[in-house]
């Protein structure tokens, strides 16, 4: 199939793109790397009535310091995250890094944004579970001006956002770096989305967890914080037994979905599995 027919506009500004999108109206889409969007209209399973082709904002490719935090520019390509080397970005934010790779396959890595992947809001995208995981802020503009939204009030179910049609998202802001941190994902082939993902973070001090945080995306419509396992290793001893528990703890605690790809209870097990090997990786890692 193809798409249905649609005004095609292009914005070489962030005000030239919110003007566009006031005059075109609410069924006008943003067009960034489209590796989502095109795919869905070309199944007809969205129909907009405008593309405003943003592409030509360079200003929103960047990987930024910002004081103790980092900042990633919407239009920033996934493929600037996997490959980013600098020390004053990856200290902290490592986890970014390591859970590019399982981003789609190289071409959309290449192509898709970091932004446009927040925006689309599939609940078992990386970047959605590590925003929710570590506490990002995403900025947004519309006509009214910009406005910060925390990812947990962000993402209200499969593909919705608290983004207003004639509003654009600019960059996403992690506040805080995170030394112990990891994404495990299982999916049935390399580039697909994630039947089940486990995204970790952890504060260790002298051998015990002092805080944990735990996301699992691919068992509800958003990406979940599952509190039940965070309780099972705040201030316990990081070992292996406590991590099997927490990945248990996890499972009981999700209500997912049965579908073509798998039934509820599989993804259950996937679960309690990928919790517990998230949380090996993020105790091994320093950075």
């Amino acid at each position: 199939m193809k798409p249905t027919a649609f005004e095609f506009r292009r914005a070489s500004t962030v005000e030239e793109a919110v003007e566009q999108l006031v005059e075109l109206g609410d069924d006008a889409k943003l067009l960034a790397g489209g590796q989502s969007l095109i795919a869905m209209m070309n199944f007809r399973l969205v129909r907009p009535s405008a593309l405003v082709d943003i592409n030509g904002i360079s200003d929103l490719q960047y990987l930024e310091p910002d004081g103790e935090g980092l900042k990633i520019g919407a239009l920033t390509p996934h493929r600037w995250v996997e490959l980013m080397e600098d020390p004053d970005i990856l200290e902290g934010f490592s986890v970014l890094k390591r859970a590019a790779r399982w981003v789609g396959h190289y071409p959309i890595r290449t192509r898709g944004t970091f932004g446009g992947s927040i925006a689309h809001a599939d609940p078992s995208a990386e970047w959605c579970m590590l925003a929710l995981l570590l506490d990002a802020e995403i900025v947004a503009v519309g006509p009214a001006g910009e406005r910060v939204i925390p990812a947990s009030d962000f993402f209200h179910g499969f593909f919705m956002t608290d983004l207003q049609p004639d509003e654009m998202l600019l960059e996403v802001r992690f506040p805080r770096p995170t030394a112990h941190a990891a994404l495990q994902e299982f999916s049935r082939r390399a580039g697909d989305f994630a039947i089940v993902a486990a995204a970790v973070a952890l504060d260790i001090r002298d051998g015990a967890c002092d805080s944990a945080r735990v996301v699992l995306g691919g068992v509800a419509d958003v990406p979940l914080r599952i509190e039940q396992a965070e309780k099972v290793l705040e201030g316990a001893d990081v070992e292996p037994e406590v991590f099997r528990e927490a990945g248990r703890e996890a499972a009981k605690a999700i209500d997912p979905p049965s579908d073509v790809h798998g039934s509820a209870e599989y993804r259950r097990d996937l679960a309690a599995v990928l919790v517990e090997r998230a949380l090996r990786e993020a105790a091994g890692n320093d950075g």
